[in-house]
């Protein structure tokens, strides 16, 4: 004797169920793929809208250029000045404390030799007891450029990492702008004007950082 089993049926709300866990699990998969933002490694700052050492530089650099270049002081007048008394020459022209403000000049001169990418320059009316450099890199070191104006303070950053990478930033932007067209390797003999900084520590010593030179 033989016996037949029937199917069970299957339960329609059992399947209904799996159908629609299914579609929610679609859905929110897909909701994270629309709301996900790629970030590329070094600029994850500029996601959260904080420092992006990245962008910087090019964001701050011509308003330093633009400020330096109205306030340029011709060298042979700033010597004077120096020579005279450097600490009042450094606060009527200067920016920052008293302890190496930074010092905005004009000049056109002579390039002598360089060392390290660092040009001395013979400018006319500067007397031969002062020595003008110019920095043009590869390595453009200090945050004259940073502290040019006043108006970067370290207090708008995180850390000191922050604002040391800050200055770091703006003298990339203005090799890119300044320094970028001029082969700084073959200078020596040429006739140069240049609109820079330099942070007045030793009144007979400037390193200049450029923000514009133009070669003859």
């Amino acid at each position: 004797m033989s016996a037949t089993v029937a199917a069970r049926p299957r339960r329609p709300g059992k399947t209904r169920r799996r159908v629609i866990l299914g579609a929610v699990v679609v859905a929110v998969i897909a909701a994270m793929a629309w709301d996900t933002t790629v970030v590329e490694i070094g600029h994850e700052a500029e996601l959260a809208g904080g420092f992006s050492a990245a962008t910087y530089g090019s964001e701050h650099f011509p308003a330093i250029q633009k400020s330096v270049e109205q306030r340029a002081v011709p060298a042979a007048e700033l010597a004077t000045a120096v020579l005279a008394d450097a600490s009042a020459a450094g606060q009527k022209y200067g920016v920052g404390d008293s302890f190496g403000p930074v010092v905005p000049v004009t000049f056109t001169g002579v390039v002598g030799e360089a060392r390290s990418g660092i040009y001395t320059v013979a400018v006319e009316g500067v007397p031969a007891a002062i020595t003008i450099r110019v920095q043009t890199g590869p390595a453009i070191n200090g945050t004259d450029l940073r502290d040019a104006t006043g108006e970067i303070s370290f207090g708008e950053f995180t850390n000191q990492i922050e604002y040391q990478n800050a200055g770091a930033s703006i003298n990339d932007a203005m090799k890119a702008a300044v320094l970028a067209d001029i082969d700084t390797a073959d200078l020596s003999g040429k006739t140069v004007t240049v609109t820079g900084v330099f942070k007045l520590i030793n009144p007979k010593n400037w390193l200049v950082t450029p923000v514009r030179m133009d070669v003859e």
